[in-house]
């Protein structure tokens, strides 16, 4: 299990994270507390893998406490207010879960979490799946200081171009700005896979595979499996197999 702590100025909020920590069976919750400099000496002290930080604290804020835990550990910001997501994701946090949180949405960003810090882990499929229906990014596009929020779920697939990324989803197109390996780690391997240098698939959008080409369902042009890319992708797919 992870080692974990909560900071949130509200006893009410801690209950309910309190109880998500217990309900995801992957989390050792060390300390709870409502003051950020008790939870600073802490993650000094002791070894925590996760922080789970509340943003609007009276003395420092979330956005303050995460600049100061300086990558000591991934941090996850639970909230209350969207507007301050821009900035959590300059700090290169996990996520960024809006109050009240769904347990399934709790869990997506700790597998996010777990990911990062051992790569080999994974959640049970059953969990994942319920956790994609509730989790999101938000994503910087090409109009300043404007984030767009994107559920996984309605991903069919991220194309690179150039320093930017398209996303594809619900018939749309969001050109983010970031870079084809910035978004992989955002990701869950679970249901993402990168099939060759300039595009990342959902595994459940596809419809056909035929050599070393797939299609996706509700899209005509079918996507190249690179060849660095193939084997990692045809063991995917052979756990789906049905002989």
């Amino acid at each position: 299990m992870l080692n974990c702590i909560i900071v949130d100025d509200e006893l009410s909020a801690i209950a309910v994270l309190k109880k998500h920590v217990v309900a995801s069976g992957l989390l050792h919750l060390v300390h709870a507390t409502t003051e950020p400099l008790e939870a600073l000496r802490i993650i000094n002290e002791q070894p925590i893998d996760i922080a789970f930080l509340d943003i609007k604290m009276p003395g420092i804020t979330g956005l303050e406490l995460a600049a100061a835990i300086r990558g000591k550990c991934k941090v996850i910001f639970t909230t209350a207010y969207s507007e301050f997501a821009l900035d959590a994701y300059e700090l290169d946090v996990v996520d960024y879960l809006l109050k009240p949180i769904p347990l399934p949405r709790f869990i997506g960003a700790v597998q996010r979490a777990i990911e990062r810090l051992t790569p080999a882990q994974a959640l049970p499929p059953a969990a994942v799946a319920n956790s994609l229906d509730y989790d999101y990014l938000f994503v910087k596009n090409e109009e300043k200081g404007k984030m767009t929020r994107i559920m996984l779920a309605h991903i069919d697939y991220v194309q690179a171009m150039k320093k930017q990324v398209i996303i594809y989803h619900l018939g749309q197109k969001t050109i983010a700005q970031l870079g084809m390996k910035d978004i992989e780690e955002r990701l869950p391997t679970s249901h993402f896979m990168r099939v060759q240098k300039s595009f990342i698939v959902a595994l459940h959008k596809i419809d056909t595979v035929e050599g070393n080409w797939l299609k996706l369902k509700g899209f005509d042009a079918p996507i190249a499996i690179g060849d660095m890319y193939r084997q990692q992708f045809m063991e995917a797919m052979r756990n789906k197999l049905v002989k």
